[in-house]
């Protein structure tokens, strides 16, 4: 009986861990942040296609801006908008202003954006430190807000903070905020706690790194593969740390705990490196280390690869930016965070195994512009007619007898007639778009007789990026932030209920 028992437990527990790394999965996003500090600031239509044309399902504004948020209705982004710090003043001062902040800046756009969540000022705790006393009241005022609108189960309210707040960050383990916060960090992270929302927090490797005088390793930093003897190891727990961006995660997890918060999710809301810098005081800011480290992170994130702490619980994460501010003050390097310029012309190409999708257009490479995966059908015949009418593309080779005729679907031959008209119009930005149903990729569509344009004869080379900026097409591709809670809570309990049953068979 007790064998039977036994296996029966061991199916539950396979069951359960299935269940656990398919959640995981679902929860895995990279997004991305738009500032708007440039002196030639693309349109919204303009940056949403950008957007679009990049596969980024997830995107956060500084701000609420008016424009932007309509040209983000019904695009399918996830949109996380923000109080500027000059609005914390107003906003935390009144209920009734909190109140009318929805109203203009999120009841007037939802459903159509679909805005998950709000970010309440950036970095307050660390850059405005005097206004830290209306922090926790502009959170629960918003909330208040939303829950008076019927909104709360789906836009969560939260506040960006910098690592910075984070003391003795390694080992992890020993990792605790600044105790001089604690009066605005524990009832907030209750609030967090309670509204299952996460708990915002900007990592940036790059700084840790210039300020740490050489003891931390630039392989460290960009994610790059270390000998297990140069891996960092928090002795208190033998956990094995390969990069900055973990450790800094879990430190946030383990400073929570000693607050005795264990079940609130981190979202990194800001993470990047700069392309272009001072030579002499910035010699690290380099289009190689921003390739290496934005490749590295994506290619962390998506996996769903978590942390030591929390292997396989996804950390969703933000890059730091879509971009390059021009206008933003101080360093060079402050000006040249951005994956594109205003142009929308890439500052430097990422490179990542994979799928064969790309991020930033690469007009050296051999691309091509093909339907994408999972687009409605109704939505690619309409862009496959455009492009073989007003798109001015040669179809003939798609009529029944000719060369690209087989197969006869629309995706087929949607993927002639896109990559036709994005080669014939120089592979320029924004040309492999087609309302979103298009993407562009390394991989040489040709077959038998039918040739596309710009084929080199090769077919099934990957040379550059992977992966949609979301969920596979397979799990679900906007969940809000109290899914995402869910989900990491619920992982959180599995594991646990991983050990006990683990244990209860070894001792049985």
């Amino acid at each position: 009986m007790l064998k039977r028992d036994r296996s029966l437990i061991v199916a539950l527990l396979l069951l359960i861990l299935a269940i656990s790394v398919a959640h995981a999965n679902e929860a895995s996003y990279i997004g991305i942040n738009i500032g708007t500090s440039l002196s030639s600031l693309p349109s919204p239509t303009q940056t949403v296609a950008l957007l679009k044309s990049q596969n980024f399902k997830h995107a956060r504004l500084y701000d609420a801006d008016p424009a932007l948020l309509a040209a983000l209705a019904n695009s399918g982004i996830s949109v996380v908008i923000s109080v500027p710090n000059e609005q914390l003043l107003a906003v935390g001062s009144s209920n009734a202003t909190a109140a009318a902040w929805v109203a203009k800046n999120v009841a007037a756009h939802y459903p159509a954006v679909n805005i998950t969540g709000i970010a309440v000022g950036s970095e307050v705790l660390t850059s405005m430190p005097n206004a830290a006393p209306l922090l926790l009241p502009a959170v629960r005022f918003l909330q208040s807000a939303l829950v008076a609108s019927n909104l709360d189960k789906f836009i969560k309210v939260s506040t960006p903070h910098s690592s910075s707040i984070i003391l003795d960050s390694f080992p992890p383990s020993q990792a605790f905020f600044n105790r001089s916060l604690d009066s605005v960090l524990s009832p907030l992270l209750r609030f967090l706690q309670s509204t299952n929302s996460p708990f915002f927090l900007n990592v940036y490797p790059y700084y840790d790194y210039m300020q740490s005088n050489g003891v931390i390793p630039l392989d460290y930093a960009l994610f790059r593969p270390l000998p297990p003897n140069k891996e960092a190891v928090d002795a208190n727990t033998l956990l094995h740390y390969t990069n900055v961006f973990d450790a800094l995660v879990d430190a946030a997890y383990f400073a929570m705990a000693y607050l005795n918060v264990t079940n609130v999710p981190v979202v990194v809301l800001e993470s990047g490196w700069p392309h272009k810098g001072d030579p002499d005081k910035e010699p690290d800011a380099t289009t190689d280390n921003a390739d290496t480290y934005n490749s590295n992170l994506i290619r962390h994130v998506t996996n769903s690869t978590g942390t030591p702490k929390h292997p396989g619980i996804p950390v969703p994460t933000y890059i730091y930016e879509l971009y390059d501010e021009d206008q933003r003050p101080g360093a060079l390097s402050e000006k040249s965070w951005g994956l594109f310029d205003s142009n929308g012309l890439p500052a430097y190409t990422l490179h990542l195994s994979g799928s064969g999708l790309l991020l930033a257009n690469d007009t050296t490479n051999q691309t091509f512009c093909i339907a994408r995966e999972g687009a409605d059908g109704k939505m690619l015949q309409a862009a496959l007619d455009w492009a073989c009418g007003a798109g001015k593309v040669d179809c003939s080779v798609l009529m029944q007898g000719q060369p690209c005729y087989e197969p006869d679907t629309v995706e087929a031959h949607a993927a002639y007639a896109f990559n036709a008209y994005y080669h014939g119009m120089g592979m320029g930005s924004g040309t492999c778009y087609f309302s979103g149903v298009a993407a562009i990729t390394t991989t040489d569509p040709s077959h038998d007789s039918c040739i596309f344009a710009g084929s080199g004869g090769k077919n099934g080379t990957t040379l550059l990026n992977s992966t949609a900026m979301g969920p596979s097409a397979n799990s679900t591709a906007d969940q809000s932030d109290s899914a995402r809670a869910t989900i990491y809570v619920s992982t959180v309990l599995l594991q646990s209920f991983v050990v006990l049953v683990s244990s209860f068979l070894f001792f049985s």
